[in-house]
C-alpha cells in the first residue's frame, strides 16, 4: 500500500523534522524549492480519473526526483515508494518532460547580444570577483545502463569506470544555465566533447558574440571576455584555467 511508502512517511517526516538539511540530501533540493516545482509541472502531469484513481503529482514527482539522486532502478524505488516499476517507466520521462519544458526558457538562457554577455560578466565581478567572465564551463558524466551492443563506447575510462553519457554546460555566476550540450558517449573527454561542439568554433570567431575587450576594473589596458575551464581545456584568449591543477 502507497500509505507506507517514503512519500507518505519519510518524506514528510524529513520535511518536518530536519529543517531541510536531511530533506536536501534526499531530495537534492530544499522544501520551498519542491513546492515551488511542484506548483509549476502539476498541471502538465496530472491526469484525469478513469477506471481508477491516478498518482497524485507530488508523489510522481518526487519518485522522479529520487530516481536522478540516486540513479536506483525502478523496481528498487518500487519498493521504496509502494509504486509498480512498470508505472515508474510511463510517468517518470513525463515528468522529466514536463520540467523542462516548464523552465527551459529560464534556466537555458544564452545571451545574443553584447550587452547581454556584458551583464552575465558583471554578475562575476560581482559575486566572485572574477570579471570579464562570461561563463563557467565544466562536463558532468550520467551514468546509464550499457546499451546494447555499444562495447567500450559508453563506458567512462576517466573517473568512475561506468557507463554514461556526457553533459556539457556553461553557466553564469548564478549556476543557471547557458549553454549545454547531452549525449555524447562517455568515453569522450569534456575537452573532447567540447573541441566538437559549435561552441568552440563560436568562441574562436566571435560568432558568440562576446564584447570588445576593455579595461578591467582600475587598469587601462584592455583585456578579452572569456569563459573560464579547469586544466584539461585549451588555454585561449577566450578561454582561460589554472595554471596547475588544483586538488
Amino acid at each position: 500500500m502507497r500509505l507506507f511508502g517514503q512519500y507518505e512517511t519519510l518524506f514528510q517526516e524529513l520535511e518536518r523534522e530536519s529543517r531541510g538539511i536531511d530533506y536536501v540530501g534526499y531530495i537534492r533540493m530544499d522544501p520551498n524549492l519542491f513546492a515551488e516545482l511542484l506548483l509549476r509541472v502539476t498541471p502538465r502531469i496530472t491526469k484525469c480519473p478513469r477506471s481508477r484513481r491516478p498518482l497524485e503529482p507530488g508523489l510522481k514527482l518526487a519518485i522522479t526526483l529520487r530516481f536522478l539522486a540516486t540513479g536506483n532502478s525502478y523496481r528498487s524505488l518500487a519498493y521504496d515508494f509502494r509504486v509498480a516499476h512498470n508505472s515508474k517507466s510511463t510517468f517518470v520521462p513525463e515528468v522529466c518532460s514536463a520540467i523542462y519544458e516548464e523552465y527551459k526558457e529560464e534556466m537555458f538562457n544564452m545571451p545574443s547580444t553584447q550587452d547581454e554577455w556584458k551583464a552575465v560578466a558583471r554578475q562575476f565581478g560581482t559575486r566572485w570577483n572574477f570579471h570579464h567572465c562570461c561563463g563557467a564551463i565544466d562536463g558532468k558524466h550520467i551514468a546509464i545502463k550499457e546499451p546494447n551492443k555499444s562495447g567500450s563506447l559508453y563506458y567512462n575510462y576517466y573517473y568512475k569506470l561506468f557507463c554514461s553519457v556526457v553533459l556539457l554546460a556553461i553557466v553564469d555566476a548564478n549556476y543557471s544555465f547557458l549553454w549545454c550540450k547531452v549525449g555524447a558517449n562517455g568515453s569522450s573527454s569534456d575537452p573532447g566533447v567540447f573541441n566538437e561542439s559549435t561552441l568552440r568554433g563560436a568562441l574562436e570567431d566571435n560568432t558568440i558574440g562576446f564584447p570588445a575587450p576593455d579595461p578591467l576594473p582600475g587598469d587601462d589596458r584592455d583585456f578579452p571576455y572569456f569563459i573560464v575551464g579547469y586544466d584539461a581545456f585549451p588555454l585561449r584568449k577566450w578561454l582561460l584555467k589554472p595554471t596547475v591543477a588544483v586538488p
